[in-house]
């Protein structure tokens, strides 16, 4: 294993270990709560940038992904009882589900057909949910957590936790897809899938996989929802925030790495985070907005590769 390797699997334990350690001594709960949400999006850009970074392939329809998750999580809950660890599971295979049949579906258009297409299966899952009773419909679902457990004392350190690791087994994937075959197949595609195709890569087989990785880690990302929010309803799962927030995060960190998204999702979540408790929760999308534009006009790679030019120039 290579020094940046070893650095990388050293940062990540660092990490996990940092956040049990907060758990057991960190008294002010509602910073739990917050890093959950932060987290939350660090495995939604992540897992948004292996379809729309490394491949090129815009997907609108992640608040879609994710309700998949937070809902297949929801009935296993109320028919079966599942625990935790079985739900995100069972939401993230049934997420996975989706990005393969959606790829199959949707992968032979391009550009602006293919964000299209995947935003009308956003609101189609969103048309179902409304009206599947099972789940309350438009009333919503509730899902009750215990009340406590022997390691923790509290859920939502236990959630934070959880969340804290789905963060990290996600940026591992994405790590892993950028340094390996399918990953610089995807990164051909991207570039020019006709000379990818000509020079043999198998662009759609490439494409379906990463649909199916990136469905799937969105799904996992939204299962612990009900359990965070206890009463699930499709307005909190389908949220605008969602979508927006998951495009955004890893577009002003940069695309072209694992890094960026965790930068962005990091940065953007942090600072929403703060603007909810120290002004208005309403000003989350206008600071999305106004850190969108900023990015496109000045650093259009993303803080990841300003950071790169700023490096390579000596600065």
């Amino acid at each position: 294993m290579n020094r940046g390797g070893l650095w990388f699997w050293g940062a990540a334990i660092a990490i996990l270990a940092g956040g049990f350690a907060a758990t057991q001594y960190v008294s002010n709960g509602y910073y739990f709560y917050a890093a959950y949400v932060v987290l939350q999006y660090v495995v939604l850009a992540t897992a948004w940038n292996i379809l729309g970074g490394y491949a090129g392939y815009v997907n609108f329809g992640a608040a879609g992904f994710f309700a998949t998750g937070s809902y297949a999580a929801a009935v296993l809950y109320k028919a079966f009882g599942m625990p935790l660890p079985v739900m995100i599971l069972g939401g993230g295979l049934a997420a996975a589900l989706i990005g393969l049949g959606t790829g199959y579906l949707t992968m032979r258009l391009k550009g602006v057909f293919f964000a299209i297409a995947t935003l009308a299966l956003s609101i189609v899952l969103e048309t179902l949910i409304k009206n599947w009773d099972y789940v309350g419909g438009s009333r919503g679902i509730y899902v009750l957590h215990p009340r406590g457990n022997p390691v923790f004392g509290d859920y939502g350190r236990l959630l934070f936790f959880v969340m804290l690791i789905l963060a990290i087994v996600a940026v591992v994937a994405a790590r892993l897809v950028e340094r390996s075959h399918f990953g610089r197949g995807l990164a051909a595609l991207r570039d020019d899938e006709q000379a990818a195709e000509s020079a043999g890569v198998p662009t759609l087989r490439l494409k379906l996989f990463a649909a199916t990785l990136s469905g799937g880690l969105m799904g996992i990302a939204g299962a612990p929802l009900p359990y965070y929010v206890s009463h699930l309803e499709p307005g909190s799962a389908f949220g605008l925030a969602i979508a927006v927030n998951t495009i955004a995060m890893p577009m002003i960190g940069g695309t072209t790495t694992w890094i960026g998204p965790v930068v962005g999702a990091v940065l953007l979540g942090g600072a929403q985070q703060i603007a909810t408790v120290t002004i208005s929760s309403v000003l989350n999308l206008l600071i999305v907005g106004l850190l969108l534009v900023g990015f496109v006009i000045f650093a259009p790679d993303g803080v990841v590769g300003l950071a790169r030019k700023l490096f390579h120039r000596g600065w």
